[in-house]
């Protein structure tokens, strides 16, 4: 692709330059590659070595797809890019096998502002960004959260299961972000918020369309579909910081990060909010992924454990030693560590295929990144994107239908 830049020594050593011809070699020779040709993921790339801050390597993010034997790797969404300050990022895939993008716009001079203040300030203005469906076939992109726009910042597009001419988005208002359900066209947007003056976020609607599930002050709760009868989950309080709550695909589980901030692991309730336990432990692992070389404010990302498609397994990543390695667990708590890495790598955000059979997840070792495909039991690990120290590839995602 044209923004990938040629790969400077950046002093890294042998060793380094050595593990990138390893890790950019074979992924066309394995015998799985018949397999994974089936298969289409997304995933975001951007340059991450910009000292000036993360607005500046944030510009350069663009929403890529590959066929996950390594063959075809391209850009999605690139006519969103209309200047250097705007950029794209992919966000997941809708079931009929188009794509979700971000597209974002930022002011320089904004930017300026968050850094000396160390926050961000998502005014209208000064930032934009919106959630746009994309053909992959013939390029055509929809912009859906700009129809009766709500607010300039709209992060979430996803569909609503068992209807999808409905989806759940979360607009930031008035500094405050919230779960807001509308048509899949974008059209008649509704707040499913409980208490509008509290930071709520990260909607998830259970397999039947029923109920929703979000954080709102860290806290998780779960509601009816329309946002009515909210219930807290944990009453007593033993976990002040609880975040992003999915349901299992067979909607019998709800599954969530809780403890304090930095130190929180996989916890598991019944669907109704009951019965809440630990899951697993992730060894120290603060849970964040740092894609930058310079960290700026607030520029890492949380790494979410994630279900299986058969509601069997949670994949999450967890410090062994001096790496963070991909592990699963089970529902009865038993734990296999899928990766064995040498000291300083890390592995973040696993995602698994829809049949199960594959997992796929970022690594970055002696500052080469890439993204990877194995079984879903961790064997036969494979390298699909070109290993760089100037990119950093992050968020891969399995499209829902094969190619």
């Amino acid at each position: 692709m044209k923004f990938f830049q040629k790969m400077h020594r950046m002093n890294c050593g042998s060793a380094a330059l050595a593990l990138l011809m390893v890790l950019g070699t074979g992924c066309q020779t394995s015998p799985f590659a018949a397999t994974r040709s089936k298969y289409l993921l997304g995933y975001t790339d951007m340059q991450c070595l910009d000292s000036r801050g993360q607005f500046y390597n944030w510009r350069t993010r663009r929403a890529m797809i590959i066929n996950a034997d390594g063959s075809k790797q391209r850009e999605i969404g690139a006519s969103s890019i209309t200047n250097e300050n705007s950029w794209t990022s992919f966000a997941g895939w809708w079931p009929d096998g188009r794509a979700v993008i971000n597209t974002s716009w930022e002011s320089p001079e904004n930017y300026a502002w968050e850094k000396a203040n160390r926050t961000f300030r998502m005014t209208e203005g000064n930032w934009l960004t919106d959630c746009c469906l994309v053909d992959i076939k013939t390029g055509k992109l929809v912009n859906v959260t700009a129809v009766e726009r709500v607010s300039n910042y709209n992060p979430g597009l996803a569909p609503w299961p068992g209807d999808y001419s409905r989806a759940t988005f979360a607009p930031l208002i008035n500094g405050i972000q919230h779960p807001f359900s509308m048509d899949s066209d974008g059209r008649n947007k509704k707040d499913l918020s409980s208490g509008k003056d509290e930071f709520t976020y990260a909607c998830n609607v259970s397999p039947d369309g029923e109920r929703i599930t979000y954080n709102k002050n860290y806290l998780v709760y779960i509601a009816d579909k329309d946002g009515s009868n909210p219930r807290r989950v944990d009453m007593d309080s033993k976990h002040p910081f609880q975040f992003i709550p999915t349901f299992s695909p067979d909607g019998q589980w709800l599954m969530f990060l809780a403890g304090e901030h930095y130190d929180c692991h996989p916890h598991i309730a019944r669907a109704d909010g009951t019965g809440l336990r630990k899951l697993a432990d992730r060894g120290g692992y603060s849970g964040s992924f740092e894609p930058l070389k310079y960290p700026d404010f607030h520029s890492s990302g949380s790494d979410i454990p994630i279900w299986s498609p058969d509601s069997q397994w949670v994949y999450y990543t967890a410090k062994v030693g001096r790496s963070v390695e991909l592990m699963r667990v089970t529902l009865a708590g038993q734990v296999q560590q899928l990766t064995h890495s040498d000291p300083g790598t890390e592995h973040y955000y696993p995602d698994v295929s829809p049949d199960g059979l594959l997992v796929a997840f970022g690594r970055r070792q002696n500052v080469a990144s890439v993204i990877c495909v194995a079984e879903s039991d961790g064997r036969n690990v494979e390298a699909i994107t070109k290993p760089t120290i100037e990119r950093v590839q992050t968020y891969p995602k399995w499209a829902p239908i094969q190619r």
